[in-house]
């Protein structure tokens, strides 16, 4: 095989060139080498390992740092920062939080990096977009053997990769989970979770019969047109037994599979299943809609199961793996990676700070406070499951959990499942129409 470096200006940003436009010739460049049988070195690193970052980066630098995340409902992260901040007085990190939402944190991170600003410092990424930020060059390429990688649960390291390089560190990791009334349910006469759809529909119908649950509709999730409408329409369709699409990014929704599981979403809000105003729903919004009394099933993240216990519901739930449509489904799979922008200045202390916020001791105060998945496998050990009665399923979830694409163009992605996902929900087209289309639009993304 022949080996060539080519220069890797010619990969870096031109005048007049958007990051889109950019991507687009970055992977055109690698088709053509590929197709000649070199080694990508051109669309790598000059190391050659294909990890699509230029260069070594030199983690110099002591001082102030920025650490940017969504908005903490949960009030347990800047308890953490303060004890770093007290002992570190000239190196203090200042918390940014962006919006609740994934989509608006992901935009807002992404005009940071276009402008090269060195405003944000760490980031905390949602685990799909590793491939896109480091395909940018938004972030930078880390010293792997400096993290403890080796103590996590292999599918979460995973995430933090982009051609075989690390770009980010697991911070917290999450499975969905099946929220559910413990106390209707039991006075309905059901004594297990529903571990299908039907079921669930079944259950449903049951306890809608007791005058305790007058006034309750029967499940959320997250429907509104947002990242969390990418995650439940995807799980709908990998627990139906379909894909997205498949390890290599090529789109496979348009297929009997993908449609049973989008059309149970669509016959749920046609039958009441699903309430209409859950086309609103936010992970916060199906929360507290949970919480207050309105839902007997919900679909989200571990995180509610903490805040829960100081609601109205408490002792009153518990949690199950979500349901599919022969049997347990499968969860998108989601978490925060800590990732280092290429842009920052004091690289010495963010890379010291990385290590701090992703350690055992941090992650557990986060598992306890917060009921935040932890990347450790330690931390699932059966000692632990009184204390925190969700973590079997949690593992379970985890386990069985499929990426959402991981694809460089990761935004055009997301959108077109929204739009076509958001359309057969509010019935302005048909479940066969919208993966008909949406498969067009995913052919045409991975084309560019």
């Amino acid at each position: 095989m022949v080996t060539r470096t080519f220069n890797a200006a010619l990969f870096a940003a031109r005048p007049g060139e958007t990051g889109k436009n950019r991507t687009a010739r970055v992977l055109q460049c690698s088709a053509a080498l590929v197709a000649a049988g070199l080694v990508l070195t051109a669309c790598g690193s000059s190391d050659g390992d294909g990890s699509g970052q230029t260069g070594t980066t030199s983690f110099e630098g002591r001082g102030p740092i920025t650490y940017v995340a969504g908005k903490d409902t949960t009030g347990t992260v800047q308890p953490v920062l303060d004890r770093w901040n007290k002992l570190h007085p000239k190196e203090k990190v200042t918390f940014i939080q962006l919006p609740t939402d994934a989509d608006s944190q992901r935009q807002q991170m992404i005009q940071n990096a276009e402008t090269k600003s060195d405003a944000y410092t760490v980031l905390s990424l949602d685990v799909v977009w590793t491939s896109e930020f480091a395909a940018h060059q938004w972030v930078d390429k880390l010293p792997e053997k400096q993290f403890p990688l080796d103590k996590m649960l292999a599918p979460v390291v995973e995430t933090a990769k982009y051609r075989s390089g690390l770009y980010a560190v697991p911070f917290n990791s999450n499975g969905g989970l099946l929220y559910y009334r413990t106390d209707l349910l039991k006075k309905a006469g059901v004594t297990e979770p529903p571990t299908t759809w039907a079921q669930l529909k079944a259950d449903c119908a049951k306890v809608k019969k007791l005058p305790e649950a007058k006034g309750m509709s029967c499940y959320a999730g997250q429907f509104q047109k947002y990242e969390g409408l990418t995650v439940n329409f995807s799980e709908a369709v990998n627990s139906a037994g379909g894909v997205v699409t498949d390890a290599n990014g090529k789109p496979d929704v348009d297929t009997a599979a993908a449609k049973k599981g989008l059309d149970f979403l669509v016959d749920s809000v046609k039958d009441g299943t699903v309430p209409k105003e859950a086309l609103t729903y936010q992970e916060e919004d199906s929360r507290q809609a949970f919480q207050s009394g309105k839902l007997l099933f919900l679909r989200n993240w571990p995180y509610v199961y903490s805040l829960a216990q100081k609601s109205g519901v408490a002792g009153k739930y518990a949690v199950a793996p979500l349901p599919g449509l022969s049997g347990p489904g499968s969860s998108s799979l989601g978490g925060a990676n800590l990732a280092l922008s290429s842009f920052a200045k004091n690289k010495a202390t963010a890379l010291d700070f990385m290590k701090y916020l992703t350690n055992e001791d941090n992650t557990r105060t986060f598992l306890k406070d917060a009921s935040l998945a932890p990347p450790y496998t330690d931390l699932y050990d059966p000692s632990l499951t009184k204390q925190y009665p969700y973590l079997p399923v949690l593992k379970q979830s985890i386990e069985r959990a499929v990426p959402r694409p991981r694809v460089v163009q990761y935004g055009d992605v997301t959108s077109a499942i929204q739009r076509e996902a958001y359309a057969a929900l509010t019935g302005t087209k048909s479940s066969a129409q919208a993966l008909k289309d949406l498969q067009a639009d995913l052919r045409k993304s991975a084309e560019q």
